[in-house]
């Protein structure tokens, strides 16, 4: 959905030379469309996947007719959309601090991926480097928060990645060389 938004968001009719942000979102959706065409056909319950996908598709076309219709100039239409962005945009960015509460109550930094927390703020910084050139508020705004975001899973990853416990998954795992079999086929030979 957010890259659909801020595809929609960079044609010409809603705002103007905004060519770079149609090309990377384009880029992102090709992306997730082929991570979601995987996932679906790997999926056991399709349906309810399917049925989202078909929302945000029929909600960006609502947007899109509000939008061309009912607002006449490019700033109007810019800022509507830009708005929607924002929104999407920090929603997005936010989602991996959900996982925040667990961090700090466990002590683990297992359930938070280092990579992607890295990622969100690299992106972040670089969409603000952007909008700072180009002096677009909206994508200073969602991505300032997506990079300040980052940031603090990052601090957070440092706080806690030194005193995070032992996998506990790593002792309940029976080594191949302490498995004995046991069946017809007469005592149990001892391993090498």
């Amino acid at each position: 959905m957010n890259c659909m938004l801020w595809i929609f968001y960079g044609l010409p009719m809603v705002h103007p030379d905004s060519v770079l942000v149609v090309t990377i979102n384009s880029i992102g959706l090709a992306m997730e469309l082929i991570y979601l065409s995987i996932f679906f056909l790997y999926a056991p319950n399709k349906g309810q996947g399917y049925w989202m996908a078909c929302l945000e598709i029929l909600f960006l076309g609502v947007v899109a007719a509000c939008t061309l219709t009912l607002r006449k100039t490019h700033a109007q239409r810019s800022d509507l959309v830009g708005i929607l962005c924002v929104i999407f945009g920090v929603l997005m960015y936010a989602s991996p601090l959900t996982i925040m509460r667990k961090v700090i109550k466990t002590k683990s930094v297992k359930y938070m991926p280092f990579y992607l927390s890295l990622a969100n703020f690299l992106n972040g910084v670089i969409w603000v480097t952007y909008a700072l050139i180009r002096f677009d508020l909206y994508i200073l705004i969602g991505n300032g928060l997506g990079a300040l975001s980052g940031a603090i899973q990052l601090i957070l990853y440092a706080c806690y990645f030194k005193s995070a416990p032992k996998d506990d998954d790593e002792n309940d795992v029976v080594k191949p060389s302490e498995l004995q079999l046991s069946g017809s086929n007469g005592p149990a030979r001892p391993t090498v």
